[in-house]
């Protein structure tokens, strides 16, 4: 990224999500494209590490971090091997219910991004 400079909270995101990627395998990446079926265990794993509600306010149970930030988790997950199998797992959770904390009533921010986020 011309004129971008990963800041030492940048570094420690990438570090925490590569922990993460680095207990899934080459083989389990491998049998998840062959068998087609949803990566479970690591979706989960994102989940419990905060990292599915990275850009989201405190108060709906993300992390508060920005944009910039979601994108340094995927760009984290998509190197590590998971590739498109693992990125488009979480992709949605953590880009996808921006139009509802951006445009969306209390009630559906309450409703939709909590269980969103978890």
């Amino acid at each position: 990224m011309s004129g971008f400079e990963m800041s030492e909270e940048h570094r420690a995101i990438e570090e925490a999500v590569g922990r993460i990627c680095a207990k899934y395998d080459d083989a389990f990446w491998s049998e998840t494209d062959e068998t087609g079926c949803f990566p479970e265990p690591f979706v989960a794993d994102m989940a419990d590490g905060g990292w599915l509600g990275c850009a989201f306010p405190e108060a709906y149970g993300g992390a508060g971090l920005g944009l910039v930030e979601a994108a340094i988790v995927m760009k984290t997950v998509a190197q590590s091997g998971a590739g498109f199998s693992g990125a488009s797992a979480i992709h949605l959770n953590i880009f996808g219910p921006k139009p509802i904390e951006k445009f969306g009533t209390e009630a559906q921010k309450q409703a939709f991004l909590p269980k969103l986020i978890t």
